[in-house]
């Protein structure tokens, strides 16, 4: 792609923690899948040109909303909800629209074993305007993991959420959702994610990137699709941000003639450096040397942040268990020891008995810089997998104003109202009396939704040393592959976190 200024930000490539910053006419961050689903059909809705689907995984078999009569159109027929047949009839209905869709290669048989979806990827195939792909443009053991969609190159999103099954889930997170079904009509847990829409210059951008990432996957080059004066956004969708500046970072491994791509690390240590009164961060993981490092570095320094992490109880199945908890446990001992003025809490989202899954990617840094993407806080967001961020930074100069800030301010209200069964209207108030974020945590009663405290549960040897050495999220492909003995781990010799005795 060429380096070409964009809008109020450096040229592409210029800085080591950002691709591109660009102009976004509306950006709007959605909190769960209910509401990202239904949005998401009411914007493919309105494609005319293009609908590039990019994620780690796919189900077709998904319902993104109700079926219902598209009363705007002469058809007025009905339209399907499950996304495998949503899709094609879009396709059927408009004979110019394009379908591109790009899923990670990895479990790609397990399709035949998921049901009707089948039968939906076989019409997929032979559907002329469909063109469905695997991606292994990466080296063994990596994955592609982003998750964006473009239609139109006008309308785009970026952030956590798959279109797939086990994602649905409301923002009430009930403990006992009779309407949380697999598609084998079994209930599963409740489930906390978000994604950012953007529409203008950044979803042309965010494009640029999809199209990028196709062609590497073995597809066909396409151009950009022609402008056009309608939005597929969402007409009934109030954005919280209008007129501004949207940073991108992204996450690759070495791969053919393509070098190695850091940005998300790096942003994640500048930002987290920059910070002066908090932030607040939910992760589906905590095992990233480097991200442990910069808040260690940051709490040793004066008057250091609040800093509140939002993750789940246990990572989502054994292998990641067995990778990222024990991690994430003597990550936090290590950072402990930086942190004199115990300014760092965990803690775990529950509705009723149950634990939520937090599978949400979200930074807030001084109610200044929010930031969603698909890039998790472990090494191998970090360096191995395919990942993209997006970020609304209100420090620089296009998004310098009151009103973005506030939508930042608004953004954290809302989430921490979200986990505490709160309103958002009352949170203000509430962080006021007790002066932080944490306080206000734990001065609230037990009630149904709440944050609990993380306790740091005591490690075996084998589950430390398997942590240090970092064996199932190493740093590069390479550490994959390498002896134990050789291995740069969580406390490798040169980094600023000491192994521990």
């Amino acid at each position: 792609m060429d380096s070409v200024p964009q809008s109020g930000g450096e040229a592409e490539g210029e800085s080591p923690s950002v691709w591109r910053f660009a102009h976004a006419s509306r950006a709007h961050v959605v909190i769960d899948a209910a509401a990202y689903f239904a949005w998401m059909q009411e914007a493919m809705l309105r494609a005319q040109q293009r609908i590039m689907l990019i994620g780690w995984d796919f189900d077709t078999r998904v319902r993104l909303g109700p079926g219902r009569r598209w009363w705007n159109r002469p058809t007025r027929r009905r339209h399907p909800a499950r996304l495998g047949a949503f899709v094609v009839w879009l396709a059927n209905r408009l004979p110019a629209l394009q379908v591109r869709v790009l899923k990670w290669n990895f479990g790609a048989l397990k399709f035949v074993f998921r049901g009707s979806m089948v039968f939906d990827l076989i019409r997929w195939f032979r559907h002329p305007q469909i063109d469905f792909k695997f991606d292994s443009a990466h080296p063994l053991g990596c994955s592609h993991h982003q998750k964006i969609v473009v239609i139109d190159d006008a309308f785009a999103v970026c952030g956590g959420i798959d279109m797939t099954t086990d994602r649905w889930d409301t923002p009430e997170h009930r403990e006992h959702d009779p309407r949380r079904l697999k598609p084998n009509r079994r209930h599963y847990g409740p489930w906390h994610d978000a994604t950012m829409m953007v529409e203008g210059e950044a979803a042309r951008s965010l494009g640029d990137l999809g199209r990028d990432r196709w062609q590497r996957a073995g597809g066909e080059p396409m151009a950009p699709c022609s402008p056009q004066p309608d939005s597929p956004w969402p007409p009934k969708l109030e954005a919280e941000f209008r007129d501004v500046e949207v940073g991108i970072a992204r996450t690759s491994a070495k791969w053919g003639d393509h070098g190695e791509v850091r940005e998300i690390e790096e942003l994640f240590a500048e930002q987290i450096s920059s910070s002066r009164r908090l932030i607040y961060a939910e992760s589906q993981y905590f095992a990233s040397r480097r991200v442990a490092e910069a808040l260690a570095d940051r709490l040793s320094r004066p008057d250091p942040p609040e800093v509140v992490l939002i993750n789940p109880l246990n990572a989502d199945g054994w292998l990641e268990q067995t990778a990222m908890d024990g991690a994430r446990v003597r990550l936090l001992r290590a950072v402990g020891e930086r942190d004199r003025d115990q300014r760092v809490r965990v803690f775990v989202p529950y509705t009723g008995a149950k634990p939520i899954y937090v599978h949400a990617k979200i930074m807030i840094v001084d109610d200044e810089i929010a930031r969603i993407g698909s890039a998790n806080m472990n090494n191998r967001s970090m360096g191995l997998d395919t990942e993209a961020d997006v970020f609304i930074d209100a420090r620089r100069p296009a998004n310098d104003r009151p009103e973005v800030r506030q939508a930042i301010t608004a953004l954290r209200h809302r989430l921490l109202a979200e986990h505490c069964g709160l309103d958002a209207a009352a949170i203000p108030a509430l962080l006021e009396e007790h002066g932080g974020m944490a306080a206000m945590i734990e001065s609230l009663p037990r009630a149904a939704k709440r944050l609990e405290p993380f306790r740091l549960p005591p490690l075996s040897d084998t589950e430390k040393a398997l942590a240090d050495s970092a064996l199932l999220d190493p740093e590069t492909p390479g550490q994959l592959f390498e002896p134990m003995h050789r291995r740069r781990g969580l406390f490798h010799r040169g980094g600023l976190l000491r192994r521990p005795g």
